[in-house]
C-alpha cells in the first residue's frame, strides 16, 4: 500500500507542461500576424490571397475524395 501512495504522490508532483510551449508559440505567431496586418496595410491583401488559395486547395482536395 505504501508503494501505491508513493507512486500517486510522485504522479501528483509531476506536472506535465510539454504542450504549454506549443500553445505559447502559436499565440505569439498569431499576435504577430494580427499586428502586422494592422500596421502594414499592404500585407492584409497578400495574407487574404494566401489564405484564399489555401482554402481553395483544401476544398478541391476534399471534393476529389
Amino acid at each position: 500500500m505504501q508503494r501505491y501512495k508513493r507512486l500517486a504522490l510522485k504522479l501528483w508532483l509531476m506536472r506535465d507542461s510539454r504542450g504549454q510551449d506549443l500553445i505559447e508559440y502559436a499565440l505569439i505567431v498569431g499576435f504577430i500576424a494580427v499586428a502586422a496586418g494592422a500596421l502594414i496595410p499592404g500585407i492584409t491583401t497578400t495574407m487574404r490571397s494566401i489564405f484564399e488559395r489555401m482554402s481553395g486547395m483544401l476544398e478541391n482536395s476534399a471534393n476529389q475524395q
